[in-house]
């Protein structure tokens, strides 16, 4: 149950004073897609190109987060909008302290992803759809987590047994299917440069 004691304490410091120190706007780019359809290897390479042109950045990676904010949780559906909630809360704590967030997560939901959406202004939240087949992405399945979905011994496995729902309208959408890892890199790198989020 929610407190009732609590006040909201206004910064002196605000996220406009930081993104003028940084020399760049701060937002939060949510990369989504299935298992295996390249959201972490892209959001890193966004990350590394973001560093090279002297970006304030972090990414929340899934994997990682469950190994700490989110370490209670399993693989049904409350607990994943519990993950996404919680993600969603501390990406818009970090855009508020300057950063350029990157979040690399299946969040299979709609609903839920919109929830993350609705915790940052208008225009600061980029949902990039990393598209690619259910098969290209069992293809490059290193951890054989959608083999052991198929037979079975993993439950609630995003695109066997549990839903994947695809973003109706994305700020942008990677074909990482056919496009190079260079190539999708690029059309994040002009989108956000086309957004004067950077220059």
């Amino acid at each position: 149950m929610k407190t009732l004691n609590i006040v909201y304490h206004n910064a002196t410091v605000t996220r406009e004073m930081r993104n003028h120190l940084n020399g760049h706007k701060s937002a939060v780019i949510w990369f989504t897609g299935l298992s295996g359809s390249g959201k972490s290897t892209l959001a890193h390479s966004v990350e590394e190109e973001l560093y090279k042109l002297g970006c304030r950045t972090f990414v929340l990676d899934g994997d990682n987060v469950r190994h700490g904010l989110s370490s209670n949780l399993t693989f049904c559906d409350d607990d994943r909008k519990e993950n996404i909630r919680r993600i969603g809360e501390a990406a818009s704590l970090m855009m508020e302290a300057g950063v350029v967030v990157i979040t690399a997560f299946i969040s299979p939901f709609k609903k839920d992803r919109n929830l993350a959406r609705q915790l940052v202004p208008k225009g600061d939240f980029i949902e990039i759809f990393c598209k690619s087949s259910l098969e290209t992405c069992e293809s490059r399945d290193l951890k054989g987590l959608y083999k052991r979905a198929r037979a079975g011994e993993i439950k609630n496995y995003t695109g066997i047994d549990s839903p994947y729902e695809e973003p109706n309208n994305p700020e942008l959408v990677v074909n990482t299917e056919s496009e190079s890892l260079e190539e999708s890199v690029d059309k994040v790198i002009d989108f956000l440069k086309s957004k004067e989020i950077i220059n």
